[in-house]
């Protein structure tokens, strides 16, 4: 199958409610339950067929206890919220749940500031949980699900998430983005065994919150991008069809931005929708690389910068939409003129730092912990001399079908136009990302994982600094 463009991908979607990608048809049944039908693909790769109930409607709040005695066993629950969302959808859902005869242990995680999923939050989930729990619940977004997710996955039980905003696309991720003694770290985990999204409460969720969706939905254009490029040089595995359902879905949320910033019914249903096929790609296919890159990466190492300083971390897609805007022109840069063909690899070679300056630089940006962490988890990032020899000539060979890749991106002024609507962040001083956080970030972001991006094919072929150069934000710090 041939990877469709992001023009052919736009036409993929006829209507609001019913939309088919290549073989794959989404609908819903007479209980809002979204169906998924007709996935097919040859790539090669193992596919999970998502089955899990995943119901998006008006009214779902109200229809809560009925929907979790209907998927989930056992009458013994913990439900997970904090002081936001308890008030908001999980007393309501833990009162239906009593009246039903189920017994609710509450677990409400207060917090002066922003609530994390390290491994406090984590402890408080597995403590309120008992020998008879039978399932639990997590009543918000990313944080609060993560948490629950990783607490269910160790303990072998099911749960459910009651989403409260639609601002990221881990509901249906069987995978944990954590916090570890302020290192960020990722763990297998499973998806929900229900998900219900209530459109009433998601058009309520705060603005900063609906950009956030959004901000996450634009970083997948680089990480389709960055994964196909992984497929040309060193013929990783991709599946088309994944990447197709993830740049459908971001183009059209690209293409009616302006009912998403109406918080209109169409509007945020299109941006759950299109949060939830991203993340049911993880589910498919068993990991992230569909969703996220180096886009990510250098959120993630933001992230810890913060943490380190005593700062709050940034909201996650609003900082995933910032660092897409900032490293996209080097993508266009990238496609606009071969400059692969005046490298030498004999004089790259000559350049090349050791293992030990390599592993230092990791270090030194994640912080000690983290960075051993990275190196013992990404041993294939420090490439032998002859696998940089032979990455380089297969980019110097295949600029051409790179350049198309790229091509394949919307223009950049669609995705400012975007972010100027959303009145989100398009500076990193908007996010309160020091200078030497952002040239430290562009630099060592694509450490993060071994997973291949154009940012490691220019270090690859000794070309990073000379494109980095041509971003205002990232001049280099001294020391």
């Amino acid at each position: 199958m041939k990877t469709a463009g992001g023009k052919a991908c736009q036409r993929m979607f006829r209507a609001m409610m019913k939309e088919d990608f290549m073989s794959v048809t989404l609908s819903y049944d007479d209980n809002q339950r979204l169906l998924l039908d007709g996935i097919a693909c040859d790539c090669g790769l193992t596919h999970q067929l998502p089955d899990r109930p995943i119901h998006v409607g008006r009214g779902l709040l109200a229809r809560a206890g009925e929907l979790i005695s209907r998927y989930l066993p056992g009458t013994q629950a913990v439900l997970v919220a904090d002081d936001k969302t308890w008030p908001l959808a999980g007393r309501e859902v833990c009162e239906q749940l009593r009246q039903r005869g189920f017994k609710v242990d509450v677990c409400l995680i207060r917090r002066d500031g922003e609530m994390l999923p390290d491994e406090t939050a984590c402890g408080e989930v597995l403590l309120t949980m008992t020998d008879t729990t039978d399932f639990l619940i997590s009543v918000g977004s990313g944080s609060l699900t993560d948490t629950t997710r990783i607490a269910a996955m160790r303990t072998g039980k099911p749960f459910a998430a009651v989403a409260t905003a639609p601002s990221m696309d881990g509901y249906t991720s069987v995978v944990a983005p954590l916090l570890l003694r302020g290192s960020k770290i990722h763990r297998q985990a499973h998806s929900p065994d229900l998900i219900l999204c209530d459109l009433d409460i998601l058009r309520q969720a705060p603005m900063e919150m609906i950009a956030g969706g959004v901000g996450d939905v634009l970083g997948k254009y680089i990480a389709i991008t960055d994964w196909r490029i992984g497929q040309e040089i060193n013929d990783e595995a991709f599946c088309p069809l994944c990447a197709e359902m993830v740049i459908a879905a971001v183009d059209r949320v690209t293409e009616h931005i302006d009912a998403i910033i109406s918080r209109s019914e169409a509007g945020i249903r299109l941006l759950t929708e299109a949060l939830l096929l991203a993340g049911l790609t993880i589910m498919i296919i068993g990991h992230t690389r569909a969703v996220a890159s180096v886009e990510h990466n250098i959120v993630h190492l933001w992230d810890m910068m913060q943490l380190a300083r005593g700062r709050r971390q940034p909201p996650h897609g609003l900082a995933v939409g910032l660092s897409t805007l900032m490293i996209w022109p080097v993508y266009t840069l990238f496609a606009a003129d071969n400059q692969l063909s005046f490298v030498d690899p004999d004089a790259v070679l000559a350049q090349r730092i050791s293992h030990e300056q390599r592993a230092w630089q990791i270090m030194a940006a994640y912080g000690e912990e983290a960075g051993r962490m990275i190196i013992a988890e990404n041993p294939d990032d420090f490439l032998t001399p002859d696998e940089q020899r032979r990455r380089i000539d297969r980019a110097r060979e295949r600029w051409p079908r790179l350049r198309d890749i790229i091509a394949d991106l919307p223009p950049y002024e669609t995705i400012i136009n975007v972010q100027k609507k959303l009145q989100a962040p398009r500076l990193p001083q908007d996010l309160q990302i020091e200078p030497d956080q952002v040239s430290v970030s562009l630099r060592m972001g694509k450490d993060y994982r071994s997973r291949y991006s154009l940012f490691k094919l220019l270090d690859d072929c000794g070309l990073l600094e000379t494109f980095l150069a041509t971003l205002p934000w990232a001049k280099p710090t001294v020391g």
